[in-house]
Parts: C-alpha cells; sequence; structure tokens
C-alpha cells in the first residue's frame, strides 16, 4: 500500500498539464501512486498522459467518456489504495516537500484530514501570493468540527488538503456525479470536515492555484444552478445526521446565503430571474422552519433576506444596484486596494502587489 494516492483529474488541459506532473512526480515524498483521470479529453492530455506513463510507473491513466467532474472523481477514489488521498487539479501544480509535509503531519497527529494554505497563481505575469486562509495561530492544532465549528466556514479548496481514506471509505464521502465541473467540492468538503474527529491545519502554502485559465469552470455561464445541487445534498446529509446539524446549520445557511450571493452578482444576467426564484423559494423553507437565527442575521441585514423571502420583485431591484457597485469596485480594484485577513495584509497598487506583511 502506497503511502498517498494523488488523484489528478484532467479534461483538455493540455497547455498546463505538463507542469502539473512533474511537480508531482518530483515530490519528495516518493512513495506514491499518481491517478490520472482523463474525462475524454479531445486535445493533446491524452499523449501526454500517455508519455508520462511511460516514464514513471506509479503513474495510473483512467480513460473514460466525457462524463464530468464528479465521476472522474469518484473513479479516482475508487481507484486509489493509498493510505492518504491528495487532490491536485490539472492546471495547477504544487511545491515539491508538499505531500511529504502533510503526510509527516498526519501521521504524527493521526490526523484525518491536514489542510495547508495555498498559493494564488497568474500566468500571465508568473506572479505568486499566499492565499492567507489559515493563520499562524490556527497551525499545527487538532481540531474537531464539532468543538471548532469555525472550520466549516473554511473555503473547501480540497486540492489543499489530504484525506485519510479508511476515514472516506467508511463514511461514504464521495462527489455528486453532476454533469459538468462547477462547485462539485462544496458537499464532499462540508461531508468531510463536520465529520473528522482530527483535523490539523498549516498555514504553510505549497498548492500554486491558477488564476488565469480561461477554460476553468468559473468561467462558465452555463451551470448557474449547480451550487444549489450541492447544497440539496448538503441538507440531504444534515437530515440524516442530526447530531452534525446541531452544530453546523447555522454556519452552512450563512455560507449557503454567501454562495448563492457571489454566483447571482456574476452569473449572465439572462439567468438572474430564474436564479432569484430559487434562492428566494430555498430560503424561504428555513425561514418557515424558523432554522433562520441571530446568528445569521449578525452576518446579513435582517431587511434584505426578509425582502428575499417576502417580495422578490424588490430584492431583484436591490441585486441590480450591487451588480452595477460590484462592476465599479471591481474597476476601482484594479488600480488601488487593500486586503486584509487573519494570515496577510496586502496593498495592491495598478494590479500589481506592492506591500505584503505577513
Amino acid at each position: 500500500m502506497p503511502k498517498l494516492s494523488i488523484i489528478i483529474p484532467i479534461y483538455n488541459v493540455e497547455k498546463y498539464l505538463g507542469e502539473c506532473l512533474d511537480s508531482v512526480i518530483n515530490q519528495t515524498l516518493t512513495d506514491i501512486e499518481i491517478l490520472c483521470v482523463n474525462d475524454g479529453s479531445t486535445d493533446s492530455s491524452g499523449q501526454i498522459l500517455a508519455e508520462y506513463q511511460s516514464r514513471d510507473n506509479r503513474i495510473k491513466v483512467i480513460n473514460k467518456e466525457n462524463s464530468g467532474y464528479g465521476i472522474s472523481m469518484n473513479m479516482g477514489l475508487d481507484a486509489a489504495t493509498g493510505e492518504y488521498i491528495g487532490i491536485v487539479e490539472s492546471d495547477d501544480f504544487v511545491t515539491n516537500t508538499m505531500f511529504a509535509d502533510l503526510y509527516n503531519i498526519a501521521l504524527n497527529n493521526d490526523a484525518e484530514i491536514v489542510k495547508s494554505d495555498y498559493f494564488y497563481y497568474t500566468t500571465a505575469n508568473n506572479q505568486t501570493r499566499k492565499a492567507g486562509k489559515i493563520s499562524k495561530f490556527k497551525s499545527n492544532k487538532v481540531f474537531a468540527a464539532k468543538e471548532y465549528p469555525e472550520l466549516i466556514k473554511m473555503q473547501p479548496s480540497i486540492w489543499s488538503a489530504i484525506y485519510k481514506r479508511e476515514f472516506l471509505n467508511q463514511n461514504n464521502i464521495r462527489f455528486l456525479e453532476t454533469p459538468g465541473a462547477s462547485y462539485q467540492d462544496t458537499a464532499f468538503s462540508f461531508k468531510a470536515i463536520s465529520l473528522a474527529k482530527r483535523i490539523v491545519l498549516t498555514d504553510k502554502a505549497y498548492l500554486h492555484y491558477r488564476q488565469d485559465n480561461v477554460n476553468s469552470s468559473v468561467r462558465s455561464k452555463d451551470k448557474v444552478f449547480m451550487i444549489c445541487g450541492e447544497y440539496d445534498e448538503i441538507d440531504r446529509f444534515l437530515s440524516e445526521n442530526p447530531e452534525v446539524k446541531k452544530f453546523a446549520n447555522t454556519i452552512k445557511l450563512i455560507k449557503q446565503y454567501k454562495a448563492y450571493m457571489w454566483n447571482l452578482v456574476r452569473i449572465d444576467e439572462q439567468f438572474r430571474d430564474s436564479f432569484i426564484d430559487v434562492f428566494s423559494d430555498t430560503f424561504k423553507k428555513y425561514y418557515e422552519s424558523n432554522e433562520i437565527n441571530k446568528e445569521f442575521y449578525k452576518k446579513f441585514r435582517k431587511k434584505d433576506f426578509e425582502l428575499l423571502v417576502t417580495d422578490k420583485q424588490q430584492f431583484k431591484v436591490g441585486v441590480e444596484e450591487i451588480v452595477e457597485q460590484e462592476k465599479n469596485n471591481s474597476e476601482r480594484r484594479k488600480f488601488f486596494s487593500i486586503r486584509i485577513n487573519s494570515a496577510r495584509i496586502s496593498i495592491i497598487l495598478f494590479g500589481k502587489h506592492v506591500v505584503e506583511i505577513g
């Protein structure tokens, strides 16, 4: 049994695939298997995989007809034999000590999940900056979401972590097999984080998360309701796990509201009204079942939320104002912005990081 199985889902990514594979095969942790799931690529990705497989017997290529990210990931999970599982997206790349470091942390703490920080990477100017999602004060401590529900607020970023395979299998933690490749880490990450009893975070960053792949699913406008399916699955999961629902439901609702608002602002205008209808109907159900509480209203203006569930037309007017404001803010951020989080302060001038502290 290898120490680690690394799953790489692949679809038409010939431009970046070599850089990704080089970063994985050159890991200082050598006792690994590399599971490349080719989701019916029509470019030269298949040939690139065959070439790398001929040079490194740790690479196993799974070729399949195009059917989407969820099925690809589940096929990778089914094929994995490692003690732990890592995930690398095929347009990203990793530092060569990533999996050795995370695996050693996992062993030293008997962890089910080890999650690291990561880098934002821009191809055009070869610019890397730390995301700053994990503070040093939370680093190298053992957590469980039941005692520290704040963990559930973290972004999914499933590729900046490793997972104990036995833990995933025992809890049947899988991906939704919906078509396409949008948001399908949402329910997977929620289940894993909320069920794990031993989670270790590290503020060290290893994975370079590419921001300017024009083929990335975040730029697609035809999958606007995928996020709803993920949260429907989370609701199903919580209904079957009432103990988890007690500590996780309010945080889930806050994350869901934020996700729907973010999606609403970015989607094409032609989809906006129909998405608002789903948004409103969903949260009206939560409102009428008394799931919306004081903690939720601390994050969002009660007046705005009540418009969503009682007056969709007026809410739509407000959304148009937000969209216009976001456009203006986006233009302004191109020239000057300050970003502050728990791990870093950045000052950006004319699109470049001129000061970074932390």
